[in-house]
C-alpha cells in the first residue's frame, strides 16, 4: 500500500469534505422547514393539500435520487434556459428529496402524541398553530430524533452521487488522486475512512443530545 502517494492531494480531499457537509446541511435545512410543512398538511383536514402532501412524498421516496438529481441539473437548461450551478442543483435536489423523508417521520411522531392534548387544547380555545408549534411538534421532535439523525447520515452518505455531474466532493476526490497516481485502493479506503469518521461524529453528538432531551424530561 501506497498512501504516502495520497498525501500530496490532502487538499483536495479536505475542500471535497467540505463541500459534502454543506450540501448535507443546507439540504437538512431544506428539508426540515419544507417536510414540517408537508407533515401539517397530511395530518390536516385539507383534503385537497393533504392530497398533495401525500402526492409528493410518493413521487420523491418512489423514484431513485440520482435520477432526481438529473433531471433538475440536466432538464432545467433545457426547461428553463437556465444552466443551474451544481451546487445548487444539489442542494435544491437533496433538500425536496429529505423533505419527504422527514415529513413522514414527523408524521409519524405527530401521531404518536396523545390525541387527548390535541382535543384538550381545543377545548381550552388554543389555536391550531400555537397547539402545534408549541405542544405536539417539540413532543414529537424528541420522539423521532433517532430518525431524523438516520436521515440526517443517509443525506451525508448520499452525497457520494454528486460527483456524476461534476462537482467535487470527497468521491471525486478519490477520483482524482486516483488518475493522478494510478491507485485505486488507497484513495477510496480514505474516502471510506472520511465517510465513517463524520458519520460517528453525527452519532455521538445525536446520542448525547437525545439523553440530554430524556434528562429534562425526567427533571
Amino acid at each position: 500500500m501506497h498512501f504516502e502517494r495520497i498525501w500530496p492531494y490532502y487538499k483536495v480531499f479536505y475542500r471535497g469534505m467540505i463541500n459534502s457537509l454543506e450540501v448535507t446541511f443546507m439540504s437538512v435545512i431544506m428539508g426540515s422547514v419544507c417536510g414540517t410543512v408537508l407533515a401539517l398538511l397530511k395530518v390536516s383536514r385539507l383534503g385537497p393539500l393533504s392530497w398533495f402532501a401525500t402526492a409528493y412524498t410518493s413521487v420523491f421516496r418512489g423514484t431513485p435520487l440520482m435520477v432526481q438529481l438529473f433531471l433538475v441539473y440536466f432538464a432545467t437548461p433545457q426547461l428553463f434556459d437556465y444552466q443551474i450551478p451544481a451546487f445548487n442543483a444539489v442542494v435544491l435536489t437533496f433538500g425536496l428529496n429529505s423533505a419527504a423523508y422527514v415529513s413522514e417521520i414527523l408524521r409519524g411522531g405527530i401521531q404518536s402524541i396523545d390525541v387527548g392534548q390535541r382535543e384538550a387544547a381545543m377545548a381550552l380555545g388554543v389555536p391550531y398553530r400555537a397547539m402545534m408549534f408549541d405542544i405536539v411538534i417539540p413532543q414529537a421532535l424528541r420522539t423521532v430524533l433517532p430518525s431524523l439523525v438516520n436521515e440526517l447520515i443517509a443525506l451525508l452518505k448520499d452525497t457520494s452521487i454528486v460527483a456524476t455531474i461534476g462537482m467535487l466532493d470527497m468521491m471525486r476526490a478519490a477520483q482524482t488522486a486516483m488518475n493522478s497516481t494510478y491507485l485505486a485502493f488507497e484513495p477510496f479506503i480514505v474516502v471510506a475512512g472520511m465517510y465513517y469518521v463524520l458519520v460517528m461524529i453525527f452519532t455521538a453528538v445525536a446520542s448525547r443530545l437525545e439523553r440530554r432531551l430524556h434528562k429534562s424530561d425526567r427533571n
